[in-house]
């Protein structure tokens, strides 16, 4: 399985998907979301399942900052900014409902929560898990709940890797 972003050139995140960008929610989180696309996912594939993470946010905040959650994706990818408008898949909360973050509410948690690193250019992973089964969550499901009920339903997993520059 393959996952490319037409978001992502020569390994950098483009600045529109993060601090730098020019749309942002309520609580001036950047709130435009980077596109992605799934090639080769197996055979029987029943929906995907995706994390954004940075693991460079420890040594800043003491964990690795989730900017987004999905589950439940039938089709193989999102177009930018599909966080905000589409309504086929479901969202889990991201970092920024922590004291660390905006403590925003669950429900303005539950999208994707762009990329502001504090300190230096880090580097974003996207995951994408291809799953045998739709799960049973619902919107604003935190990470733990994910893997719990992705155990023994993982068909096979990919990362996509980028950098957003400070």
């Amino acid at each position: 399985m393959i996952v490319t972003s037409a978001g992502i050139t020569n390994g950098f995140i483009q600045k529109k998907y993060g601090g730098y960008g020019t749309q942002f929610n309520g609580n001036h989180v950047p709130s435009y979301s980077l596109p992605f696309k799934i090639e080769n996912a197996p055979e029987h594939t029943a929906s995907f399942a995706f994390i954004l993470e940075d693991k460079d946010a420890y040594p800043v905040v003491g964990f690795t900052w989730i900017h987004w959650l999905g589950a439940n994706l039938k089709r193989n990818g999102l177009e930018e900014n599909e966080s905000q408008t589409a309504t086929d898949f479901i969202q889990g909360a991201n970092s920024w409902i922590s004291i660390q973050g905006n403590q925003e509410t669950r429900e303005q948690a539950s999208y994707y929560g762009s990329m502001t690193p504090p300190d230096k250019s880090h580097t974003y992973e996207l995951l994408i898990f291809a799953l045998d089964e739709m799960l049973d969550l619902k919107n604003g499901f935190y990470l733990n709940e994910l893997y719990e009920k992705m155990e023994g339903h993982i068909l096979e997993e990919a990362v996509l890797k980028g950098i957003y520059e400070k």
